[in-house]
């Protein structure tokens, strides 16, 4: 999925606005350079004027921000770097730990998009990428689960 689209549709999901986004960002580096009207354009569709695609970075803070927002960070332990790649799979992960999801919880949510997974594909998802049952998470599973959490928290 296209950075953008994943932003977006966080950004949906939880009601937020362009400042409260680039907050979230800061959390999770507050030496991070990004301001609202950057937001601003980064939420814009491919086809409007002022587009600007999100890079991986950019997801990676806004997704790690997310964790420290909901979560709170933990001053005991060493930073984490934040990823320089980012899958859907990466996505997957940050979104559970950031909004606390057990398998039941992945499974209700995968359930309310109207695409249940079974135990062992909703497993594979979050092995490993060496381990021979390690799956990559498709397009269509990722907007899937965003569209559930939507459900989830909008109703």
């Amino acid at each position: 999925m296209i950075n953008n689209d994943v932003m977006r549709s966080i950004r949906y999901m939880l009601d937020l606005g362009d400042g409260k986004v680039a907050e979230i960002i800061q959390l999770a580096d507050a030496d991070f350079p990004i301001e609202k009207a950057q937001v601003h354009a980064l939420l814009k569709k491919e086809e409007e004027d002022g587009f600007v695609a999100c890079s991986d970075r950019v997801l990676a803070h806004f997704l790690d921000g997310l964790v420290f927002y909901y979560r709170g960070r933990d001053e005991s332990l060493p930073p984490r770097p934040v990823e320089t790649r980012i899958t859907n799979n990466v996505v997957l992960k940050k979104l559970r730990v950031a909004f606390q999801l057990k398998d039941v919880d992945m499974h209700e949510v995968f359930a309310a998009a109207g695409f249940p997974l079974t135990k062992p594909e909703l497993t594979a998802l979050f092995r490993q990428a060496d381990h021979k049952h390690y799956r990559p998470c498709g397009d269509q599973i990722l907007r899937n689960f965003l569209k559930g959490l939507t459900v989830r928290f909008r109703g």
